[in-house]
């Protein structure tokens, strides 16, 4: 692994070589927990890895200071602006602030720290996956929430009004824990995907448009669209899955009940959680075009 450690950039933290490895190695079987790898599976994966965000990651889990300068320098500010754009009231803001905390590892356990950087593998950027902890933390607050709202008198303007027609008992379920995916899978975007999504779904301008507001052909607007809808799908599926224990079947039935009446869900509200404004007049190059 020599070349992997060159690649990674890890002797700049002073991490060493043998804890570099072993990181390696803890990724690669988490990637492959399901099943034994043959070689080549192996080697296209070490291909793909991140292994500067993954020897960044590991430096700062073991309390090494230049990569936490480097980590601070180079995430905090984008990591408290998606935040910002989770919730602009500034809802978000302390689980931004509680997330460094946790990042950074003060709590410790029979003497070893307990940095949530313990869980980063390198199978995505690094950038992608602290977006992700916030959102999923974030879902989290608001689940927790709507388990302790007080249900609405039955006399009182809020209360809910009986459906004329028999409804399924699990479409509500399926609404809210959809909604909740769709939420955080949409705050764990890129901000550049999540402007196009908007600029398309929620204030309707054409792909020309975005287009020329991004400097990207309008042909580069709509794959971006397309694969963005894509991950989106995916993440949500996944979220359903592990976080929520549905199955495929469950998966489907979840997805076919929104079709059919999207309840709370208002796309033009999960949209809501925007990038930040200066994207729309400086917009940074898209490495990911085509």
């Amino acid at each position: 692994m020599t070349a992997l450690f060159e690649r990674s950039g890890s002797a700049a933290w002073g991490l060493s070589r043998a804890r570099f490895d072993a990181a390696v190695r803890d990724s690669v079987a988490q990637a492959f927990k399901d099943g034994a790898p043959d070689a080549g599976q192996i080697s296209r994966y070490l291909d793909a890895l991140h292994v500067e965000d993954l020897g960044l990651a590991v430096a700062c889990a073991e309390g090494l200071a230049p990569a936490w300068d480097h980590f601070l320098a180079t995430h905090r500010a984008s990591l408290l602006r998606a935040a910002d754009a989770i919730d602009p009231r500034g809802g978000a803001s302390e689980l931004a602030d509680s997330l460094f905390a946790d990042l950074f590892g003060l709590a410790e356990r029979d003497g070893a720290r307990q940095s949530l950087l313990r869980y980063f593998h390198g199978r995505s950027r690094l950038s992608t996956w602290l977006r992700a902890v916030l959102a999923q933390r974030y879902v989290d607050r608001l689940r927790a929430a709507r388990r302790v709202e007080p249900i609405a008198d039955d006399d009182s303007a809020a209360a809910p009004v009986a459906p004329a027609r028999a409804v399924d008992p699990r479409r509500a379920r399926y609404v809210e824990v959809l909604g909740l995916a769709l939420t955080a899978a949409v705050a764990a975007l890129a901000p550049r995907d999540r402007l196009r999504l908007t600029c398309y779904h929620a204030e309707d301008q054409t792909m020309a448009a975005i287009g020329r507001m991004l400097k990207e052909h309008e042909a580069t607007v709509s794959r971006h669209l397309a694969r963005t809808r894509r991950e989106i799908r995916e993440a949500v599926e996944a979220r359903l899955a592990q976080d929520f224990g549905l199955d495929r079947a469950a998966i489907a039935e979840c997805f076919q009940s929104v079709t059919e009446d999207a309840g709370t869900i208002d796309l033009r509200e999960v949209l809501a959680i925007a990038p930040d404004p200066a994207l729309r007049k400086n917009p940074a190059p898209d490495r990911s075009s085509t």
